[in-house]
Formats: structure tokens, sequence, C-alpha cells
């Protein structure tokens, strides 16, 4: 998807502490869950180093030409910030305040497609602000409905949608991370989720699934005493408690 390069001049200013954010309705019931299920195992799995970030909802800002613009993908991954966690707690500057985010995502909501707009006057749109101004290497496009997944990559300035690996998964050189989407239930919800996977192909878990991993292990240790209590027995000797 090619869009004409507007004459913007970028700067990268912190947020004026007065400056009123949108507060706009999140679109849908599912982008908290899928946001929040993205960054929990990531976490679990100590992916996520002391100074990263990662955003749900949450106010990306350019100037461009002396005028504020906030995008708020619905989720982010910044690799490092070089400022305190107190100083983004209402929006964040790229390149004033840290790294570039490695990959935005938007998760389809509504029929207007402004996942896709190349809008480039002011203010530009999605697409156009995410490839053009801000150079975000990744772009997530996820369907939470049907599953369908469109990941582009940035090469040359431009977003070139990328093909699947033969698991279905895209891999993501910045986090060392393969990407896909798998059948779940999470927060009441069943239906698909954007999934991780490390290099060796393991899924990062979910904080429920370690929990009922737990719980098999502990399971299968019992009955495992119970056969080695049953076997001491058979011989005549009373096993100790």
């Amino acid at each position: 998807m090619t869009a004409l390069t507007q004459d913007y001049q970028i700067t990268w200013e912190k947020l004026p502490d007065d400056y009123k954010l949108p507060d706009d309705p999140v679109d849908n019931i599912n982008q908290p869950a899928l946001a929040a299920a993205l960054t929990e195992s990531l976490q679990l799995a100590e992916k996520i180093s002391a100074n990263a970030l990662t955003t749900t909802n949450y106010g990306i800002c350019a100037t461009l030409n002396n005028k504020i613009v906030i995008k708020a993908p619905d989720w982010a991954f910044i690799a490092k910030i070089n400022v305190s966690r107190e100083e983004v707690i209402r929006s964040y500057t790229p390149q004033l305040q840290g790294d570039i985010p490695v990959i935005v995502m938007e998760f389809v909501s509504d029929t207007q497609e402004t996942e896709y707009s190349i809008k480039a006057t002011h203010p530009p749109g999605k697409w156009f602000f995410y490839e053009r101004i801000l150079k975000v290497p990744n772009y997530i496009i996820f369907e939470p409905d049907t599953g369908s997944f469109e990941m582009y990559h940035l090469q040359n300035e431009q977003y070139i949608l990328q093909e699947s690996d033969e698991n279905q998964r895209y891999w993501i050189a910045e986090m060392n991370l393969y990407l896909g989407v798998s059948q779940g239930t999470r927060e009441n919800r069943t239906g698909k989720w954007l999934r991780w996977w490390d290099e060796q192909g393991n899924l990062l878990p979910w904080g429920t699934e370690l929990a009922e991993q737990e719980r098999q292990r502990a399971e299968q240790e019992r009955q495992r005493a119970e056969r080695l209590a049953a076997q001491l027995r058979a011989a005549g000797i009373e096993p100790e408690d």
C-alpha cells in the first residue's frame, strides 16, 4: 500500500501537562483482554525488561508542523524507554523518551477500516502515522472474531505484507519471538487469540495455563506416590508418611 509522503516537519516534544487527551471508549469489549493476554505471557516468560514498555490504547505522540498528533494503538511494545515510568504515565513520545515502538497492533472493531488509513493531511491516518512518521518496523492488524491476521514489515520505508511460516506464525526479529493465532479460553472469552512462541516453537503460556500445568504436575506426583506406597505394602513394608 503506497501513500504520498506529506512534507511534514517532524519533531519529538513532550506532551504539555495541561493537554487534554482524548477520552474515547474502547471500541470492542475484547480489546482489553486481547492486549492483557499478550503482555502477561511476555511477563511470565521474562521477556519484558525493566526499561521496556507495553501499551494498551495509550497515546503515542509526534509533533507535525507544530501540531501534536496522538495515536493510541490497541497494543504496542517499546523495547527501551530512557526516562522514568512516571514521565510516561499520560503518553509516550518516541525519540524524546525512548525507542520507536518495535510493534504496534490494531484489533479491527468497525467497518471504517481506519487501521488502513493512508490519509496524509493533518491529522494523518493510522497507517500513514505508523509507517511514515513513527516508522514502526512491524504493524499487525487482527480481526478477533475470525482470527484473520495481517503482518506488515517496514521495508524501504513502506509496509509490505508478510507471509507466515509453515506453522502459520510470523517471526518478529526485534523480539526474538514468533507471533501467531491460537484458539483458547481466557477471561470468559473463548475464541481466537494472538499468542507468542519462542525460537524453539514453545508457546509462551498464560498464568491460567501455568496454574493448570502445575495442578497436573502435582496430580501426577500424587498418583506416583500412591503407586509407590501400594507397591511397598504389597511387599510387606509400611510406607512412611
